[in-house]
């Protein structure tokens, strides 16, 4: 049986704030996931769902939280910042299940670099996002690079600056000036078996933006996106 996988963030913020973005429903929709909105209440009712509907909460002096399905955050202070460390869920015997567990691990490592990016950039500013994903081969020409280094690239078709956020065996990070100091987080799995032509994602965290400039990078993106990767609506 495959290990549990664990995924270990630490944020340059107090252990109470990070605490806090975990258990308070608006700071949480700071970093969870991004806006959507659907037939039973989009990212609201997501946000309810997951963190506020069969939880198990630990007193506030322990910070430990259990998710329904078993995943359990635990957050403890470390020299400067706090330290968030998610335990998956032990793998099962649900096939329909275990079919998208891999998929869960890879939104945790996105959620929670979100997390520590609000908390170290944007404490309780709202974000603006957009988000893409499709089939196929990785598409994005950047340069492989470690975390925190600045990087000068061109970005379907615009002149984009900042440092590389993050790195995981999947994802990357970068900080993006031009979006208000935004985040885009990129996500390729290769092909394997429950995704034949792997699976592209992307996540952009807009701040300080009008609707205009919104819907600008929207229109950018949302061509390219089509025109590289097989999405739900081609």
């Amino acid at each position: 049986m495959s290990q549990t996988p664990k995924i270990v963030v630490t944020v340059a913020a107090p252990v109470e704030a990070v605490w806090d973005a975990l258990r308070d429903k608006d700071k949480i929709r700071h970093w969870h996931g991004w806006e959507y909105e659907g037939t039973e209440g989009g990212l609201d009712q997501e946000i309810d769902l997951i963190y506020f509907t069969h939880v198990t909460e630990d007193d506030a002096a322990a910070r430990v939280l259990e998710i329904q399905g078993g995943d359990r955050f635990e957050v403890e202070p470390v020299e400067g910042g706090a330290r968030i460390t998610l335990t998956r869920a032990p793998h099962g015997d649900n096939p329909d299940w275990e079919a998208y567990y891999d998929d869960i691990t890879e939104g945790w490592t996105t959620f929670l670099q979100q997390l520590r990016f609000a908390l170290e950039h944007h404490p309780d500013e709202p974000r603006r996002t957009l988000f893409y994903s499709g089939t196929g081969a990785d598409q994005f020409k950047l340069p492989d690079l470690p975390a925190g280094t600045p990087y000068d690239v061109d970005l379907l078709g615009e002149r984009a600056t900042g440092k590389v956020w993050f790195v995981s065996e999947h994802q990357r990070g970068l900080t993006v000036d031009s979006w208000g100091n935004g985040l885009l987080v990129l996500s390729h799995v290769g092909p394997n078996e429950q995704k034949p032509d792997g699976a592209a994602m992307a996540v952009l965290s807009l701040y300080g933006v009008d609707d205009a400039t919104r819907d600008a990078i929207d229109q950018r993106w949302k061509a390219w996106w089509t025109a590289h990767y097989s999405t739900p609506e081609s």
